[in-house]
């Protein structure tokens, strides 16, 4: 029985956070990369001291934490910098995530969703997914949230949505697509839709072993992370 990987990806104010909480609440594996992300540069980690190396203590908060405000705007006007930041803490990452997927295939899980912000942006990643799912929503009404949310002024939020790649861009590599452009009532009906579709491939994984292109995704992540430590 072949584990397979699903990746969940939206943009700012696009209503990731709705979809994951209705996918939590059918009982799906949901692996978080936001959260995972901060949890690997806890003070006494490996990524927080090689962090303090090359950054210097003035990005550190009281309490020893990272201040990931500073960080970021550092890492913002200085590409190189946000390389460095990334080598650092992305096989982390990608570890931690690692760990996680086999604790769900172990407890017999057949599928886990990998929540992962800029999954649509690295590209390196989605070749080891099944399935990739975009939360997408209209341009006007991704403006109108994000200002509500954030009180930000029009242009203001506007310079952050258009520092992420557009949603309609998105929408040529996702496999699947949930529209939050409505209300609750008509994404969760559509979320509900995909988890049934999910549940559904499963009933077929034999038919594509048969055929033998069954997804080698956990061997390639394995693969993908050795190559990461050895580096």
């Amino acid at each position: 029985s072949r584990m397979f990987l699903v990746g969940l990806s939206g943009g700012i104010a696009s209503g990731k956070s709705t979809v994951v909480a209705v996918l939590r609440e059918l009982g799906c594996a949901v692996i978080d990369a936001d959260v995972i992300a901060r949890q690997v540069v806890q003070p006494h980690s490996k990524a927080h001291q090689q962090i303090l190396q090359h950054f210097g203590t003035e990005i550190l908060l009281e309490n020893g934490e990272i201040n990931r405000e500073a960080l970021g705007n550092i890492i913002f006007s200085q590409p190189e910098k946000r390389r460095l930041l990334n080598s650092i803490t992305h096989p982390e990452i990608l570890k931690e995530m690692l760990k996680q997927v086999l604790k769900y295939f172990v407890l017999g899980y057949r599928y886990v969703i990998l929540d992962i912000p800029l999954l649509f942006e690295t590209r390196g990643l989605t070749r080891f997914m099944k399935y990739t799912v975009l939360v997408y929503c209209d341009p006007p009404t991704q403006l109108a949230r994000l200002m509500k949310r954030s009180s930000l002024g029009v242009a203001e939020a506007e310079a952050r949505i258009s520092s992420q790649l557009p949603l309609e861009e998105k929408r040529k590599w996702a496999t699947h697509i949930i529209d939050n452009s409505g209300d609750r009532e008509s994404t969760r009906r559509q979320v509900l839709g995909l988890h049934a579709r999910l549940e559904d491939s499963l009933h077929f994984l034999w038919a594509r072993l048969a055929v033998g292109t069954a997804v080698a995704g956990l061997g390639g992540l394995v693969f993908l992370l050795l190559r990461h430590l050895i580096s």
